[in-house]
């Protein structure tokens, strides 16, 4: 599809998040191409290494919350689709490198820290916005970013809504490596060819045994998130985030 990019080129699958002009704002149709990508690499023998980037100046904004009908784009199918994309990246024998090439942001932070190998230009930040237009952190963020980083950090970015800055995410923990603008290509295509090159029932291995120990609550995650995101998407409260995002001023939350 034309909002997202697939190539196979020399065993690495790269699939490249394509809506520059809205800094590759997620539609649900790139979602559920992003996802049928994803769980689709464990029955091929001609992947070895999987590359999720953005097109041009960021990684991803997260949801395309722009628009009339928003609101209704934020129901029990997305919710489904998102997990579908995480289940995908953590269940992938084949190891999967995000590329943060700018900000990124929601569920596509989300999708980039659930990822094995998180490389980003020093001038990408992450932000787990959630809680400004009243929705809960989903994705499976509130395991992931938890078992990166610790719970402090997690509710911090949670609650607040207070992006991480590519090296302040490096120092957390939260991400593999950070690179300057002028060696993030080099920095990226190495560890690409490091990781197609590697033995594969070992990479498979490694990786069932980390996320055995660190994600076993993922899709216990994933379910409670799915439960909390869809009640709070019929509160007043969401709907005044939605409208203030739109007309650009700080909603006024009533918890209602």
């Amino acid at each position: 599809m034309p909002d997202l990019d697939v190539d196979l080129t020399d065993s690495v699958l790269r699939l490249t998040l394509n809506r520059p002009d809205v800094l590759n704002a997620l539609t649900g149709e790139m979602s559920l191409a992003l996802a049928e990508a994803l769980e689709g690499v464990n029955a091929r023998d001609d992947v070895r290494v999987v590359v999720l980037t953005g097109a041009g100046d960021a990684f991803s904004t997260g949801a395309d919350i722009g628009g009339e009908q928003a609101h209704e784009r934020f129901g029990a199918d997305a919710m489904d689709v998102a997990a579908r994309m995480v289940r995908g990246i953590v269940a992938s024998d084949t190891p999967v490198l995000a590329a943060v090439n700018g900000i990124a942001a929601g569920v596509s932070c989300s999708l980039a820290l659930a990822c094995d190998v998180i490389v980003a230009r020093d001038s990408a930040a992450f932000l787990l916005p959630f809680a400004r237009i009243g929705f809960m952190v989903d994705g499976g963020a509130s395991a992931t970013v938890a078992a990166a980083v610790g719970r402090a950090r997690a509710m911090r970015m949670g609650l607040l809504g207070e992006p991480l800055s590519a090296q302040e995410a490096h120092d957390a923990g939260l991400i593999t490596h950070v690179a300057s603008s002028a060696e993030y290509d080099d920095v990226v295509a190495t560890l690409v060819r490091r990781l197609a090159a590697g033995a594969p029932l070992a990479q498979a291995a490694t990786k069932r045994a980390i996320n055995a120990a660190t994600l076993a609550h993922l899709d216990a995650a994933l379910d409670r998130e799915r439960s909390g995101q869809t009640l709070l998407m019929r509160t007043a409260d969401v709907a005044e985030g939605m409208r203030a995002f739109s007309e650009r001023r700080r909603p006024a939350f009533r918890g209602e």
